[in-house]
């Protein structure tokens, strides 16, 4: 399940995105730490994933917790939407959501994995992705691994701009040039195996940062033990170090913004967020789910996103 806007042309499986409307989504708990990692448990499981695909989500999901745990309340999303599945059980999902506490620059932290079983194959897609209150203007961070076969890979891994970059060119070099993220994308861009990938959505390209990574891997001569190697060495740290300066910038390094300034990053994380349900999750969740569970995961994630 996604947690950002549409990535493909026929869109595999339906995606996900992200102040509080119903307030079982991020209320304060008085649960333990055993118990939190109990309701996380799930979505670390990952049981359709290659070892190294496996490995990559659970340590981002892990910096998270070990970086930002202070900042951030436990997740209480109800049971059957952390773990849900079709009918058949041949498509299964999970969402995991954790909201800021009140003083924390963070509006929340989602990830998700997705299995789905299609009559052209299996997809399974992992998300984390991480939203800042607009009490700051450091981007949103996005990470999205999808297996489309075990050979062939989409990756999408970017810090969302929250300003145009062309008005406010001080907002690129600070977030984009000085953090020397570029050096990353080219990194991985080095990789025979490695291809641009393009969204059909124009929109969705207006809203990605130009040190964004969006990029298919494909590797049908060296197989899956070429895919894992690829994963392991590459998309894996390259994927920590965007992260980890992503989490700098969450509880150090970003700006403070006035009123003024944070009326209009509302007003733009709400478009994008909305935009997201829009595009994407009101049709695909219902047809890979069916309507009951569709709304039932629907109404925690616009819970989260405050539309």
């Amino acid at each position: 399940m996604s947690l950002t806007l549409p990535l493909y042309a026929n869109p595999p499986a339906p995606k996900i995105i992200s102040r509080t409307k119903p307030s079982f989504l991020c209320r304060s708990s008085s649960n333990n730490m055993e118990q939190q990692q109990s309701r996380g448990s799930k979505l670390k499981e990952f049981p359709y994933l290659l070892e190294s695909h496996k490995d990559t989500m659970v340590g981002l999901i892990s910096a998270v917790e070990n970086r930002l745990g202070s900042h951030l309340l436990p997740s209480s999303v109800p049971p059957d939407v952390e773990y849900y599945q079709n009918d058949s059980g041949s498509s299964q999902g999970t969402l995991y959501v954790r909201c800021g506490t009140h003083s924390s620059p963070i509006d929340c932290i989602l990830a998700s994995w997705l299995h789905l079983e299609q009559p052209t194959g299996a997809f399974d897609i992992t998300n984390i992705a991480g939203y800042l209150k607009s009490s700051t203007d450091v981007p949103h961070f996005q990470f999205e691994l999808v297996q489309c076969s075990p050979t062939y890979f989409i990756l999408f891994l970017d810090l969302i701009p929250r300003k145009d970059i062309v008005l406010h060119p001080d907002y690129l070099k600070t977030y984009y040039e000085d953090t020397q993220i570029e050096a990353l994308r080219q990194r991985l861009d080095q990789l025979s195996e490695v291809k641009p990938y393009f969204s059909s959505s124009l929109y969705f390209r207006c809203v990605v940062s130009p040190t964004g990574i969006m990029v298919s891997i494909k590797c049908e001569d060296g197989g899956t033990e070429r895919v894992e190697e690829i994963i392991r060495e590459h998309v894996g740290p390259i994927s920590n170090e965007i992260m980890g300066i992503w989490m700098d910038m969450c509880i150090g390094k970003g700006v403070e913004v006035g009123e003024t300034e944070r009326a209009v990053l509302e007003k733009r994380d709400t478009l994008i967020k909305s935009k997201a349900i829009e595009m994407d999750l009101s049709s695909s969740m219902p047809k890979q789910f069916g309507q009951e569970v569709a709304d039932r995961v629907l109404r925690v994630i616009k819970s989260a996103f405050k539309t």
